[in-house]
């Protein structure tokens, strides 16, 4: 289910996919690619690994080691890869979508912090209702249909939607409403530590974002706050003790900040 909706996202957007497994043995080589020695020609060539790719579906990402994880520190953060001392621009625009098996599974290895802040959100989808998952029995797989999906922008106008993002305004009000959130969980007695000015700047743009899917060229605080449950919980370290209530606690900190008039 999850490797046919990222294939839906990439073709109904018209960008390239790549697909990597999450193994124990993955090496970083095999997400970003290295340089490869050609008889032929008598010299070495660089040959891209799946990162290459507008979207990227990085299956049981929590199966690879740290080290091969922390591979995508940079093409998440820059838009770029360096191998073997040599920058390569990735692919514009460029997304990833990660999956995880349960931190008690045998054989996973936890996110590092720093690549879990540049995932934009965090969703558990758990199972479909009865009714869905009777449906999805009756009809089986669709993989075979997703050729038939047309394609519903081109990559030149997506790009130019993103831009209509970035452009959205934001009042000082919802800034201070941002702000205000921030200072909760930094002083949350659940918590070990609380929101970077990096993960407000996350949770900013996926607001910018909303906005725009609601015909609107300005945030409301509404945005920020249907937003945080999944944009937030992932960036925050809680204490061992707190550490299955994520979700719930950062519901309960929304609750007590008052929305700006």
């Amino acid at each position: 289910g999850k490797t046919t909706l990222a294939l839906v996202v990439a073709r109904s957007l018209g960008l390239s996919f790549g697909r990597i497994q999450g193994t124990p043995d993955l090496l970083p080589s095999d997400i970003l690619g290295g340089s490869i020695y050609v008889k032929e020609k008598g010299s070495f060539v660089f040959q891209p690994g799946p990162v290459f790719n507008n979207v990227v579906l990085f299956d049981e990402i929590n199966r690879a080691s740290g080290k091969t994880q922390s591979a995508l520190l940079e093409p998440m953060e820059e838009g770029q890869a360096t191998i073997d001392g040599i920058t390569h621009k990735l692919p514009q625009p460029f997304f990833v979508i990660a999956t995880q098996n349960p931190i008690e599974y045998l054989g996973t290895f936890p996110l590092p912090e720093a690549l879990l802040d540049r995932f934009l959100m965090k969703i558990s989808l758990g199972y479909p209702p009865r009714h869905l998952e009777l449906e999805i029995l009756k009809r089986g797989s669709l993989r075979e249909d997703i050729p038939k999906i047309e394609k519903l922008i081109d990559k030149e106008n997506l790009q130019a939607e993103q831009e209509k993002v970035k452009a959205v305004y934001v009042s000082e009000k919802v800034l201070n409403y941002l702000l205000d959130i921030a200072e909760a969980t930094r002083k949350s007695p659940y918590l070990i530590a609380g929101l970077s000015t990096r993960a407000l700047l996350s949770l900013m743009l996926a607001a910018k974002a909303r906005a725009v899917i609601y015909d609107r060229d300005y945030v409301i605080p509404e945005d920020i706050k249907e937003l945080a449950p999944y944009t937030i919980p992932h960036r925050l370290i809680f204490k061992e003790e707190y550490s299955s209530q994520g979700l719930a606690i950062v519901k309960e900190t929304l609750e007590n900040i008052p929305l700006p008039l």
